[in-house]
């Protein structure tokens, strides 16, 4: 039986602080853009590089976390898998997406409060859940 892999794991730079909004069902749903960054020489010795910006959705607890915790600049771990959207406009243009719907975070570098790191798996046990409502729900 042949299977499928659509896995995408990226390290970046937050472009904007998230946007979080809820679906009309009540489920939140938090955007940002990722940008990351490659550098390389050419044969002849010169320096290039080129930075890639990514599109990143995260859905439910994980939506609120990133919401909460996640600023511009501040640079991240995203684990996901790609997802491709198209839609017609009001005027009826054609538009196409790419982009990353996250399932794991992963706050790198200096953090406003703490230069701590942090792991968020969207499975993880939220505040309520695991009982304690003086720490971080990851």
């Amino acid at each position: 039986m042949s299977r499928g892999l659509n896995k995408v794991m990226i390290i970046g730079h937050l472009g904007r602080d998230p946007e979080m909004r809820y679906t009309p069902s009540g489920r939140p749903v938090t955007t940002f853009p990722v940008a990351t960054s490659r550098s390389w020489n050419t044969v002849d010795g010169e320096r290039h590089s080129e930075t890639e910006w990514f599109n990143v959705v995260a859905w439910g607890n994980l939506a609120e976390i990133c919401k909460q915790y996640l600023f511009k600049g501040q640079q991240v771990y995203i684990e996901g898998r790609l997802q491709s959207r198209k839609w017609d406009d009001k005027e009826g243009v054609k538009h196409t997406a790419v982009e990353i719907v996250a399932n794991e975070m992963m706050m790198l570098g200096e953090r406003k409060e703490s230069g701590s790191q942090n792991h968020v798996d969207e499975n993880a046990p939220t505040e309520n859940e695991s009982g304690s409502d003086d720490e971080f729900p990851f």
